[in-house]
């Protein structure tokens, strides 16, 4: 597989409207799911190539939000910021995070943080999009 291939296989969506993002979730009565992410970080590309873009292609909400980055996008209530402002404004500080966020963009489960146990890093992710689905 070349490496083209590969990062084509680990991409995720960049958020652009939360509101409209979540709406389609909710919709397949899941909550949307939102990767913390910072260039280069590679236990992001790891989360990202390992578990979060094969749910994704398997039909999960998934967006990536970009900590230092100054993409737009519009929030929960439709307001217009920036990726690295939604990041400053969730107070988070470890990448990757994985949140997870059900009506009117309020977190369902438990944030998980970093991605230093690998064995166990599915199933954590696995359990808190159990825990975000049962709370909707």
């Amino acid at each position: 597989m070349t490496v083209s291939a590969q990062h084509a296989q680990a991409t995720l969506p960049a958020a652009q409207s939360l509101r409209d993002e979540l709406a389609v979730a909710l919709r397949k009565k899941q909550p949307l799911v939102v990767m913390a992410s910072l260039d280069g970080c590679p236990f992001c590309r790891m989360a990202r190539q390992s578990y979060l873009s094969p749910m994704h292609k398997s039909g999960v909400e998934i967006v990536q939000v970009d900590m230092n980055s100054t993409l737009p996008v519009l929030d929960f209530a439709g307001l217009a910021t920036t990726h690295g402002q939604l990041i400053r404004q969730w107070k988070i500080a470890v990448t990757p995070t994985v949140l997870f966020f059900g009506p009117g963009g309020k977190e369902v489960a438990e944030r998980l943080e970093g991605a230093m146990l690998p064995d166990f890093y599915g199933a954590y992710l696995d359990d808190r999009l159990e825990k975000g689905r049962r709370a909707l």
